[in-house]
């Protein structure tokens, strides 16, 4: 069974040999003889290493690792399901168009073909990033088309694009495919390998403490887990979580979520703080003024987030121009750098510059922003079932905010 592209048509096979517990029954319901279901059982056996049935005189009996990739295996139908259902209603395709059953006749390649172009933008580009020649990926993707009697492509100046219909289609085949990756990970686990991976969306006020203690929490009892952290705006790593590119995204919740596919768990409040360098001018000053902080030059996250917001309040409302000569960074070595060689002002998270602080190279302003506490925490999927190595990685999660309260 090929991991990146698996054959859906004996998955679906394994899935209703599990819920018949027999496999001529399943044979009259998938269309494919009893031995090309039990070859298809064995293949996908023989690629995840254990036995997923019992077999007896009297019925096949699923067993336990069995039933781990089974509860994967049809959640992934189902994504494919409601993301054909859902780019249907979106092409608004009459009722007799194409096949009612697509979703039991697409393949793993087509749904690569369409995640890949989704991608690229390119015939020739998604071909080598399927594994297969230009001309195969091109036919798998417009057999696609043909089947769901759908316009999944459209050429733009730039290249090829999906429709929305396709765009959402892609959307639910990736969630399927992230699906069926935790079950492969899970059946590592069950065997006592651990060789799964989390992907990590950040925010920068989070990569100080609670992250770097959350992951040296659970390598020091999973040192063969893989775990990838992404920096990057809010908005990308949002995008990256709903296509589930990314596993947890941490950092400032939006509180209430952007989207309804999204949840968030408040893990502990920050506040914010204006900060300077230690021997800033500003340091010797028992009270200062909103006309003193305007005189000097800022850094400040960029238009449009939580903490810009708030430094924009700061001046409109005591009608007091923004500073001049802004510079937007969320790097805090950047920033690090730039206040430790000037005068300027900084606003940032107090838990963000935890570690500055404790070496006495940054310091905070006396001067009353007002009350900016704000939750941190976890944004997941709402449809996400992680995998005991990523609960682990919650849990500790939870735990270092914990101790940040």
């Amino acid at each position: 069974m090929d991991k990146m592209a698996p054959n859906l048509r004996h998955l679906r096979a394994f899935c209703v040999v599990a819920a018949h517990q027999s496999i001529s029954r399943a044979s009259e319901e998938v269309f494919l003889s009893q031995p090309a279901i039990t070859q298809a059982i064995a293949k996908i056996e023989m690629a995840l290493d254990v036995e997923l049935f019992t077999r007896r005189t009297d019925g096949v009996f699923i067993t336990e690792v069995g039933k781990l990739f089974l509860a994967r295996a049809t959640r992934a139908q189902e994504f494919i399901r409601t993301g054909i259902e859902e780019a249907r209603r979106i092409a608004q395709v009459k009722a007799g168009s194409g096949f009612d059953n697509l979703d039991q006749l697409v393949s793993g390649v087509q749904l690569r073909a369409l995640i890949a172009i989704a991608k690229t933008g390119n015939f020739s580009l998604a071909a080598k990033r399927v594994g297969i020649s230009q001309p195969s990926l091109y036919r798998a993707a417009r057999d696609l088309e043909r089947l769901s009697d759908m316009t999944l492509f459209r050429k733009t100046g730039q290249g090829i694009e999906l429709t929305p219909a396709a765009e959402v289609c892609a959307r639910y085949a990736k969630l399927a495919f992230a699906e069926l990756m935790q079950g492969y990970m899970e059946i590592e686990e069950y065997k006592g390998i651990d060789s799964g991976r989390i992907v990590i969306g950040t925010m920068p006020l989070a990569r100080t403490y609670i992250l770097p203690t959350a992951i040296n929490r659970v390598l020091e009892k999973r040192p063969g887990v893989q775990i990838s952290v992404i920096d990057g705006r809010y908005e990308d790593l949002l995008h990256g979580l709903r296509y589930s590119e990314i596993d947890i995204l941490i950092g400032a919740l939006r509180n209430p979520a952007p989207i309804d596919d999204v949840v968030e768990e408040a893990v502990f409040e920050d506040e914010l703080a204006l900060f300077v360098r230690a021997d800033h001018p500003l340091t010797k000053k028992k009270t200062i003024t909103i006309e003193e902080l305007a005189a000097y030059p800022w850094i400040t996250p960029r238009e449009g987030s939580p903490t810009r917001n708030r430094f924009e309040e700061l001046f409109s409302k005591q009608k007091q121009p923004l500073p001049e000569g802004l510079i937007e960074a969320s790097s805090l070595i950047l920033i690090r750098g730039l206040l430790m060689d000037s005068d300027r002002i900084t606003i940032l998270s107090a838990h963000q510059t935890r570690h500055e602080r404790e070496q006495g190279l940054l310091v905070p302003l006396p001067f009353d922003i007002g009350d900016t506490r704000r939750p941190i925490g976890l944004t997941t999927r709402l449809d996400w079932h992680p995998t005991t190595t990523q609960a682990e990685l919650v849990e500790a999660l939870r735990m270092a905010g914990c101790k940040l309260t």
